[in-house]
């Protein structure tokens, strides 16, 4: 092994070590409850004039948008097992990503229920239909990833190799280089976001603030490990499936600029785009061996 490898590999493992994950864990646990509790004192406050709340929000209407503040730290985490899990392959990295926006799919419902309106024409009330459309995304994303999974169990093992130990290294650099870069993200756009709503009154969509920049930082690191799949792989059936994994997180990405029934079909066929992918890529890895039986 080559010296360069070795820095990174020991670089990698204590920067992502387990007891580095158990303290992430932990903290996510207790910054989701404070996070919880101080959104519930902040709608209850609004709604009985405790204190001047100096902006207006659409999250402090309903004590069920307070869900959505503990889901956006647990996505915050899911987002750091994406990164920590880059390095194991091109199919768990992607299914970490549907996964992911699911999950930012299912927050959104809770910051839709409150403004649902039960006594309205339920066809003619955006509100109402973005609910029933969050919904039955969920659902059919769900089983879609549970397919995308399925088949990802599916993929042959490979003996390791030279060129495959490089390739490995080669990611762990990447995620040593991503780490950082998200957490400055994350910083910048929460600032920005709360500069935005405390002086203006209002803000852009709390749904994508964040994953915007991240998705787009994400197709930049794919889009890395693509090219650097050229060196250690000729193969085409397995350039067409990294290719196409990229366009998946491409079409996650185009999701965040369009809202309602738009969105959810852009994320569905993010999903639907990479099993369909890794099913064709799994029927010529894996043939049907045909038995010939003597006369």
């Amino acid at each position: 092994m080559k010296r360069w490898q070795k820095v990174i590999d020991s670089t990698y493992a204590k920067v992502f070590s387990d007891s580095n994950q158990k303290r992430i864990e932990f903290a996510t646990l207790w910054f989701s409850l404070i996070g919880f509790v101080i959104h519930l004192v902040l709608i209850y406050a609004k709604k009985f004039n405790w204190f001047n709340i100096p902006f207006e929000a659409n999250l402090l209407i309903d004590p069920i948008s307070a869900i959505y503040t503990p889901f956006s730290i647990i996505l915050v985490y899911e987002i750091y097992l994406l990164v920590v899990n880059l390095p194991r392959s091109f199919t768990h990295s992607v299914s970490k990503q549907f996964e992911i926006i699911s999950l930012i799919l299912i927050r959104r419902i809770f910051a839709d229920i409150p403004q649902i309106d039960l006594n309205a024409n339920w066809l003619n009330t955006p509100e109402n239909l973005q609910l029933v459309c969050d919904v039955f995304g969920v659902l059919i994303l769900f089983y879609l990833i549970f397919l995308f999974n399925k088949g990802r169990l599916k993929l042959p093992k490979k003996p390791l190799n030279p060129n495959i130990t490089s390739f490995v290294t080669s990611k762990k650099a990447v995620s040593l280089i991503l780490l950082p870069i998200l957490v400055v993200t994350s910083f910048f756009s929460a600032y920005s976001w709360i500069y935005e709503l405390m002086s203006n009154n209002t803000s852009t969509d709390i749904n994508s603030i964040f994953y915007n920049e991240f998705f787009t930082i994400l197709i930049l690191a794919d889009v890395f490990i693509l090219l650097l799949s050229f060196q250690y792989t000729e193969r085409y059936s397995q350039l067409i499936r990294n290719t196409g994994f990229v366009i998946c997180t491409i079409l996650i990405r185009l999701s965040f600029g369009v809202k309602g029934l738009t969105n959810v079909i852009l994320i569905v066929s993010s999903v639907a785009f990479g099993l369909l992918i890794l099913t064709i890529y799994n029927l010529e890895e894996n043939p049907e061996k045909k038995s010939i039986n003597p006369d």
